[in-house]
């Protein structure tokens, strides 16, 4: 049976179908290999549109993690891809709202210990004193990665942000656009929040408990934008306590900047990412974690059980829709966790042999 030479389209295979004619060299055969290669082609190219309308359809957010889901399957994981946070950040979290800028205080509990948080201010380059609110929300959580990297990749507690900051905030997916509603002003308005507040961790066990008090950052240069868009505080380098800076080093938790991207939208899911990464990295058997613990942890905002379990469980799913292996079971008793090879979470093996608290 004659082959319809018209249903081979693509140029480089007509290319080769005419070189087989003048060829007179099996052309029939060669013939139906070149339709059957256009036909595969065809479904390769109707499947794409067809993949690209639902991605199109989706949500924005959901977009992001089906796309990093995609992109994770289809390329393991680099060292490239990896970035820090203290892993204290991961176990006790920031505010995920702002507060009135008269609230100057912030507590967060987990088991036996706590983070609290105070608000301070800062000086302008006239030597005006500016309050600043506590820092909240997934851009202070982003910032407080991209610093603890930073330090981390430099080996230094000083850290040059003015260029790399805003390059940063474009990685993230965010626009480096500024004026007073702007993503760059949102950012910047956190990198001072952070820079001005103290954080004490506590931590107890019935007989003793022990605190201890640092600011992240001890020093900040900071100069006054001459773009009147953009007329705001900004620091153009900052530099960790030692303190700071000597803990970070021993209790760095590694996280995957593609997953942090796709779910920068979120405080409450980069806290539950960055505490899974924590907890799975720190449990040699299965772990059942109940409602009462997971409210403690990440019930912040909700004043009915009932929502927070509804929400909590939302989340676990979009956490999962970007790691489809990651051995969670959520339940009426609460959330059971399973230890997990690092591919699991999107990191590179190996990972550090020795765990870190």
């Amino acid at each position: 049976m004659a082959i319809d030479e018209s249903l081979i389209r693509d140029s480089d295979l007509r290319e080769r179908l005419e070189d087989a004619r003048a060829k007179r060299f099996a052309f029939d055969t060669m013939a139906k290999v070149l339709l059957s290669e256009q036909q595969k082609r065809d479904e390769a190219a109707a499947a794409a549109l067809t993949r690209k309308a639902q991605l199109d359809a989706m949500p924005r957010e959901q977009r992001r993690r089906v796309l990093t889901r995609d992109a994770l399957k289809s390329a393991p994981p680099v060292l490239a891809d990896i970035r820090h946070i203290h892993s204290v950040l991961a176990i006790c979290g920031l505010p995920y709202e702002r507060l009135p800028i008269d609230v100057r205080d912030y507590e967060r509990k987990q088991g036996n210990m706590a983070i609290d948080v105070t608000a301070g201010f800062l000086r302008d380059p006239d030597g005006n004193k500016i309050l600043q609110p506590l820092p909240f929300g997934p851009k202070a959580r982003l910032i407080l990665m991209h610093l603890c990297s930073e330090a981390i990749r430099q080996k230094s507690a000083t850290i040059e942000i003015a260029d790399s900051f805003t390059a940063f905030v474009r990685d993230m997916g965010f626009s480096d656009s500024g004026g007073k509603k702007g993503p760059l002003t949102a950012f910047k308005e956190q990198l001072n929040a952070l820079a001005a507040c103290t954080i004490r961790v506590s931590a107890w066990n019935g007989e003793r408990s022990r605190t201890k008090t640092f600011v992240p950052l001890e020093e900040v240069d900071i100069w006054l934008s001459d773009n009147p868009a953009q007329r705001s505080l900004w620091p153009s380098t900052v530099t960790f306590s030692q303190a700071m800076f000597e803990s970070l080093q021993r209790h760095a938790l590694p996280v995957n900047a593609q997953v942090v991207k796709a779910l920068a939208g979120s405080a409450r899911k980069l806290d539950l990412y960055f505490w899974l990464g924590w907890r799975i990295f720190n449990i040699d058997a299965p772990l059942q974690l109940g409602w009462g613990s997971l409210s403690a942890q990440f019930g912040q905002g909700f004043a009915r059980d009932r929502k927070f379990r509804e929400k909590f469980a939302e989340e676990v799913r979009h956490i999962q829709e970007v790691f489809p292996k990651l051995p969670l079971k959520l339940d009426e008793n609460g959330l059971r966790i399973e230890p997990a090879d690092p591919a699991a979470l999107a990191l590179p093996t190996p990972r550090p042999a020795s765990k870190r608290g």
